[in-house]
């Protein structure tokens, strides 16, 4: 597993040249992408999900960002001002040994700036990732 220094590393690269990093751009979540996903459903009861994969992080804060990180992943949560527009950016890698490859990128802002629709839609990505990715090892066994 990396260890802070190179996580931090990675993030600075990544932020240098975020259109660039981000292969398929950065994804605004609006309205429509929220209801097409169906994310805008009530929260789940607090009950233990062993599928939510939040609860299987390791958190660093920071003044400037939150950053989570397990064997899979590496996600950056930051907190950002537009103008005068609060909004989040949210930058999702998979966690390689020699260095991470950032996947996804996406943004929050107006009333869709909120904890609990940037976990939602956090939650919904990296399921949709570590789908991606097993279907993609399993074509490469079978295939």
């Amino acid at each position: 597993m990396l260890n802070p220094n190179q996580i931090e590393q990675s993030y600075q690269d990544f932020m240098k040249n975020l259109p660039a990093s981000a292969h398929d751009g950065v994804f605004s979540i609006g309205l429509q992408f929220l209801y097409e996903q169906n994310l805008l459903e009530t929260l789940p009861t607090c009950e233990e999900d062993s599928e939510d994969l939040s609860q299987y992080f390791h958190v660093v804060e920071s003044p400037e960002k939150v950053t989570l990180f397990n064997d899979h992943f590496i996600v950056w949560i930051v907190p950002k001002m537009d103008e005068e527009l609060a909004m989040t950016y949210v930058l999702i890698a998979l966690n390689h040994p020699q260095k991470p490859h950032l996947e996804i990128v996406f943004t929050t802002h107006g009333v869709y700036n909120s904890p609990r629709y940037v976990l939602k839609v956090l939650q919904y990505f990296l399921s949709d990732v570590l789908e991606t990715e097993a279907t993609i090892i399993s074509l490469e066994e079978h295939g």
